[in-house]
């Protein structure tokens, strides 16, 4: 029997992104957001929550642009910190040890050590509350080369990227179960 948890935020799995943008005065902030996912394929985007009194919402208000950088579970410690504290009194990137690269598509920046990158323009917003549901029209994904798996995707192994899980930890990808797409024929 199942037991009721209430209306809580809960879904396995949630990326941990770190979400780049200039501030007003065109410095470099990231911030960590675990609420977010791809939106559409046509026309390719993806979306983050965001909280509206977070300078990252400000920013991308401002400048109609972000990216989303993927973290690999080396850069768990410098993903937190960008998660807890604010970019109005902090240089996150310089107090993680990170590097803010100059998208060259979107008036945004990315962080350099990521493997993987999204350059996103702001296409829509959806007011929902606590949060600022945020979507991007992704421009260009960037990634460092040897993370090719099959076709045109990337190695989710080799990528590596950290999982959120809202009870408050972070995690690894595991072994996959099963091909996507195919598993399931045998039901048919």
């Amino acid at each position: 029997m199942k037991k009721s948890l209430g209306a809580i935020t809960l879904a396995f799995p949630l990326p941990a992104f770190l979400v780049g943008s200039y501030d007003s005065e065109g410095r470099p902030n990231i911030m960590t957001a675990a609420w977010g996912g791809i939106a559409s394929s046509d026309p390719p985007c993806i979306s983050v929550s965001i909280r509206p009194a977070r300078l990252t919402h400000e920013a991308i208000l401002k400048n109609k642009a972000f990216t989303v950088s993927i973290p690999n579970s080396s850069l768990a410690v410098a993903t937190d910190f960008a998660g807890i504290v604010s970019g109005k009194n902090t240089d996150k990137f310089a107090k993680a040890g990170l590097t803010p690269v100059k998208s060259e598509l979107v008036n945004a920046p990315y962080v350099g050590e990521c493997p993987v990158v999204l350059e996103c323009e702001l296409y829509k917003t959806l007011d929902l509350g606590a949060h600022t549901l945020m979507v991007g029209k992704i421009i260009d994904v960037k990634a460092e080369e040897g993370l090719e798996g099959e076709g045109s995707s990337l190695d989710m192994a080799k990528v590596d990227p950290i999982l959120f899980n809202s009870g408050g930890d972070y995690h690894k990808v595991g072994a996959p179960v099963g091909k996507a797409f195919s598993i399931g024929k045998e039901l048919k």
